[in-house]
């Protein structure tokens, strides 16, 4: 198997090379069972979401992220827009978004009244794994504006490919696609 070395703020991290349906190739990134990159990752970016007033992030990749960052900015919630719709959720709303570049077909997110009225009103950071397409945050931003919050800022670990040339993103480090 190839791999993609990348640093993540002083933390190298060897990313194994993956192939899509599509024929591309990406630098598969995933925090799952890893607790120093998600510890490490979420000391970096939390600093730069210090002045959000909540969190919110998409399952799956980004809830042990989020919840790293929420703990290190002394809150004590964060709002979790689900991708499937659960039984304590009938009463809150949802959206639809485009594919992603993983997923590669259109999904859904909920987001429960619980979180609607967490984030209601509040600067919102959208803390995520990667941005690439920008179809997952874009989904994330509709949600949130749909609650009646503001999206504040968007923070991520990695931006892939054209994402790193955006604006409107924070990030630590990019990776590329792979052709």
């Amino acid at each position: 198997m190839k791999y993609h070395t990348v640093d993540i703020a002083g933390f190298e991290a060897q990313l194994p090379i993956l192939p899509l349906p599509s024929g591309i190739s990406i630098a598969f990134f995933n925090l799952h069972g890893d607790s120093a990159l998600t510890e490490h990752s979420a000391k970096a970016l939390a600093p730069k979401l210090a002045d959000c007033d909540v969190l919110i992030t998409a399952e799956s990749k980004g809830l042990q992220l989020t919840h790293c960052v929420a703990r290190e900015l002394g809150h004590r919630y964060y709002a979790v827009a689900r991708k499937t719709k659960k039984l304590y959720m009938q009463d809150g709303i949802e959206i639809t978004i485009q594919s992603s570049i993983t997923t590669g077909k259109e999904q859904k997110l909920y987001l429960s009244k619980h979180d609607v009225d967490l984030i209601k009103g509040k600067k919102v950071g959208i803390v995520d794994d990667v941005v690439s397409t920008g179809a997952s945050l874009a989904g994330l931003e509709e949600l949130v504006e749909k609650a009646g919050a503001t999206v504040y800022k968007k923070a991520f670990v990695l931006a892939e490919a054209d994402a790193a040339d955006r604006t409107d993103v924070i990030y630590l480090a990019t990776i590329p696609i792979f052709k």
